[in-house]
């Protein structure tokens, strides 16, 4: 028993480390379109979210209008925070998808090709579903994390409606939980941990104001959300191909190549 126990806790780490290789071969390919896309949506989403909360904080008391108003904005800010990690997280995907040559495709042929409504749907959805199990309790709150990280990728690699898209996630993750969760519940601990790091060291380096929160927030999304989007595509694109039989489309990470610029 002890032996069976040894030998599928090996099988799972060599799955884990591979499904990190895959990620570093992405990251080492393409880490400057990533990044540019990465500070181009979350940049200019940092800044609107610094701007309301320090004018949050401004108001004093006897303003309950004004103060519910920019409780509402600060609502819109972050649902367009939702479309920005979205956006980064399909972006990969079809990025992976389309890849010609072992290079991503342009800018233009991603915004064309992203399905805008149902990936904010999706986001908005899985945000609440897990909120509501960690309300429950952590274990609960962890499971529609891990069963449901999914969603989003199947929405773009498969073309699936909302409720399609959280059905099949959950059949991927389905006998590979423990997969999914070494994967992901570290970058995300530990890129949480980042982010705190990066938004304390604009602050201490540029002051409490305007600016440093919102470098500060738009830094650490950078940090964060791209490790986080690779992760949760590879592991789609390995899970179709160990319960279908199917290959997705693309190259193997190991043979992407950096985007040469067209003479």
């Amino acid at each position: 028993m002890a032996r069976k126990k040894q030998g599928r806790l090996k099988a799972l780490g060599a799955e884990v480390g591979e499904v990190f290789k895959a990620i570093f071969h992405v990251y080492r390919a393409w880490w400057v379109e990533i990044i540019l896309l990465s500070l181009i949506i979350f940049i200019p989403i940092g800044l609107l979210d610094a701007a309301d909360s320090q004018a949050i904080e401004a108001i004093g008391p006897g303003h309950d209008f004004q103060l519910a108003a920019l409780i509402v904005a600060a609502f819109a800010v972050a649902a367009t925070g939702l479309l920005g990690e979205v956006f980064l997280a399909g972006a990969i995907g079809l990025s992976l998808t389309h890849a010609e040559d072992g290079r991503p495709p342009s800018l233009g042929f991603i915004a064309r090709r992203l399905n805008y409504f149902r990936l904010i749907a999706v986001d908005i959805l899985f945000v609440l579903l897990v909120a509501a199990g960690f309300l429950l309790f952590i274990v609960p709150g962890v499971a529609g994390f891990v069963y449901l990280s999914l969603t989003g990728p199947v929405v773009e690699v498969e073309d699936r409606t909302i409720w399609s898209s959280f059905k099949r996630s959950f059949q991927l993750v389905r006998g590979k939980f423990w997969l999914v969760f070494w994967v992901l519940v570290p970058i995300e601990v530990v890129g949480g941990l980042v982010q705190k790091g990066i938004e304390q060291l604009c602050e201490a380096t540029l002051g409490h104001s305007f600016l440093a929160l919102g470098l500060g927030e738009a830094l650490a999304e950078v940090a964060l959300s791209p490790l986080f989007a690779i992760a949760a595509v590879l592991l789609t694109r390995k899970l179709i191909q160990l319960k279908d039989g199917r290959l997705l489309p693309g190259p193997d990470p190991r043979d992407l190549q950096r985007l040469r610029p067209t003479s």
